[in-house]
């Protein structure tokens, strides 16, 4: 049975939980059948909080229970036992949220980056519009505050979305002093751009390449840090944890070296989770081959509390490759248009050329990028065609140039043009607004476990993702998890003997390479299965017969994907990339598709044809609780003590 978001405690009156069912194993409940007649009046972030308030205040009494030994204060190295690295901080992610609170808390002790692939390849990176604050001065607090809420379809957290558009341009300043270089108009000030939804300019940029900038900047002041040490192609499998009663206890994560196939134990005070999302349960997505959700399924593995996973952001206009001069070859993920392209002036057309924006919206280009992407989902879909057109020509050559460099390169070297000739486009799947609950602070419901960027479910979003605001989400809430960690490292003490508590994961090189090899031939077959059933059936517009059919399909095809592991001699402790990365992509489908089948309306980024409207009493966000249920190898953690 699935446990509640305060079971035991006693302090917030919660009702008895009414559970949704799912045929993965797990009972899930909606919120709305918790918040004992709270509804919208207490905001998310207070019962949030509340609760982990809650769970913290047991903990020295569960540092006693778990036998941990005298080693106090901060681990002064990088210390090492075979495979196993000892650090205060332990950090699952190399984008903006992990290396600006890498580079906070390792001035309180030792950091360990961990990152799966190169450094800079996050998705961080790939951001090209930029991130927005409020720095005009005609502009405001309230007026970015409403924007976001709007555009989140009021379900965003009040509170939150205030936190975040008062701290975000003093977090822009703190980057611009450690090197990051944004454009400047004439006048020597920032020169800020426009997007969908938003009222007024406050996007501040590099060119198109912001996230770029932003990566570069950082990584130069990690790179030079000495208590941090960057652990890349080091692929996060699974948290360490222990439970006491209904507190779970986080104690680092196991990795697996992926160049040389040895496994490696992190054992840490504290853990930042700042994994970025999941694009890759779909075909097509703008994200980099890296976010298969892995941090997402480790922490719902881990019985952390899941949230509004059903709203999957599609941004309107990714490169149709399809419809360029020289179709390039297969690409990993889709090159992003930006939406300042949009807020620039960019016109979206249908192939006869007739503008369609202004039959849906009064906002029309600058509408938020939910109702840009339906409005040209239902264009494709009327005409039979496979992308519309951005057009950008009538602008000055100069200006398009100047603001657009790397677009303007990447649409060149396929033969096109955009000074003189519109951009095909089609929406990708983008950016995940659900994700791991997180309190104010990016604490969750398991000790000792933070979470930050666009992993964490932080409230601020709603039902959908004003634009560049998620670079500001990740920079604020990286920044507000180092107080609470380094007040929690400070009263923690590491065991060196706990690396012996769980068995390790071994990599697979028993089974042999001619039966591995046909093992991941096979996985990547299933990965492309499964992100053919969401695309077809979970994707802009959905319906519950739809959601129902790709719940038994992606259910079918796990069970028949792990039992062709299992049949070839894969083993429930072994791990590889292609298989536990696979394993991660069902479980964020199934979170998913869970999360879609529980919204009774349409809001936001959900859409679906069954309940076409929105409902009042239905804003409220839909949360997935732990579960002591684990039904296949793809939502089993694979290692956790429970400590009696």
């Amino acid at each position: 049975m699935a446990t509640g978001i305060a079971s035991g405690s006693g302090q917030l009156h919660l009702r008895k939980p009414v559970y949704w069912r799912s045929s993965y194993g797990k009972a899930h409940c909606h919120s709305n059948a918790i918040l004992n007649g709270m509804q919208n009046q207490i905001p998310w972030s207070y019962w949030v909080s509340k609760f982990l308030r809650v769970h913290r205040s047991n903990y020295s009494q569960c540092q006693v229970k778990t036998n941990w030994k005298s080693h106090t204060g901060t681990i002064n190295s990088c210390q090492r036992d075979g495979s196993t690295r000892y650090f205060d901080f332990a950090v699952i992610g190399s984008g903006i949220a992990g290396l600006r609170y890498a580079l906070e808390v390792a001035k309180h002790g030792t950091v360990a980056v961990i990152t799966k692939a190169e450094p800079h390849e996050s998705n961080t990176n790939y951001a090209q519009g930029g991130v927005s604050a409020v720095f005009c001065p005609m502009d405001s607090v309230e007026s970015h505050m409403q924007d976001t809420i709007v555009a989140g379809a009021y379900l965003c957290d009040e509170e939150t979305v205030r936190v975040v558009c008062t701290e975000g341009p003093e977090r822009i300043r703190e980057l611009i002093a450690m090197g990051a270089s944004f454009d400047h108009g004439e006048d020597g000030n920032l020169h800020l751009a426009r997007e969908g939804g938003h009222s007024h300019r406050r996007i501040v940029h590099a060119a198109d390449m912001t996230g770029r900038e932003i990566e570069r900047a950082l990584l130069e002041a990690v790179f030079k840090h000495p208590n941090i040490h960057v652990f890349q192609h080091h692929f996060a499998i699974d948290f360490l944890t222990t439970q006491d009663r209904s507190d779970i206890i986080c104690h680092g994560v196991d990795a697996i070296n992926t160049e040389t196939q040895e496994v490696i134990r992190f054992i840490s005070k504290v853990t930042l989770l700042a994994s970025g999302g999941a694009g890759h349960i779909y075909p097509s997505t703008t994200n980099p081959p890296v976010a298969t959700g892995d941090g997402m399924a480790m922490a719902h593995r881990a019985q952390a509390v899941i949230s509004n996973m059903e709203f999957v952001q599609f941004h309107p206009t990714a490169l149709a490759d399809e419809g360029l001069p020289n179709r390039p070859s297969a690409r990993e993920n889709a090159f992003l248009i930006t939406e300042a392209v949009r807020g620039d002036g960019g016109i979206l057309y249908n192939l006869d050329m007739e503008r369609f924006m202004p039959m849906y919206d009064k906002r029309a280009e600058l509408a938020p990028r939910d109702v840009v992407a339906r409005s040209i989902d239902d264009q494709l879909k009327k005409r039979g065609e496979k992308y519309v057109l951005l057009d950008i020509s009538h602008k000055p050559r100069e200006k398009v140039l100047s603001h657009f460099p790397n677009i303007a390169a990447e649409c060149l070297r396929h033969g096109l043009d955009i000074t003189q000739q519109p951009i095909p486009v089609v929406p990708a799947a983008h950016y995940m607004c659900g994700g791991v609950r997180a309190g104010l602070e990016g604490e969750t419901n398991v000790q000792g476990l933070y979470v930050a960027g666009e992993v964490a479910c932080t409230g601020l979003h709603g039902a959908n993702r004003l634009a560049s605001n998620s670079l500001l989400e990740a920079l604020v809430f990286a920044r507000r998890a180092v107080q609470p960690s380094i007040d929690h490292v400070n009263v923690s003490r590491i065991d060196h003997c706990a690396s012996s508590w769980w068995p390790r994961p071994v990599a697979p090189v028993v089974i042999g390479d001619t039966v591995l090899n046909k093992v991941i031939r096979r996985t990547r077959e299933v990965r492309k299965e499964l992100q053919s059933i969401m695309w077809e059936y979970v994707g802009i517009v959905r319906s519950t017969s739809r959601l129902t059919a790709a719940e038994k399909r992606i259910n079918e095809l796990e069970l028949e994907w792990e039992t062709y592991l299992f049949q070839h001699g894969w083993e429930p402790t072994m791990v590889g990339l292609e298989a536990c990365e696979m394993r991660n992509l069902f479980c964020c489908a199934n979170l998913v598709v869970s999360s879609a089948l529980s919204r009774h309306e349409s809001r936001g980024l959900h859409y679906t044809i069954d309940f076409p409207h929105v409902v009042e009493s239905k804003r409220l966000p839909t949360i997935i609780f732990p579960s002591q249920r684990n039904s296949s190898w793809s939502s089993r953690q694979l290692h956790r003590q429970q400590i009696c």
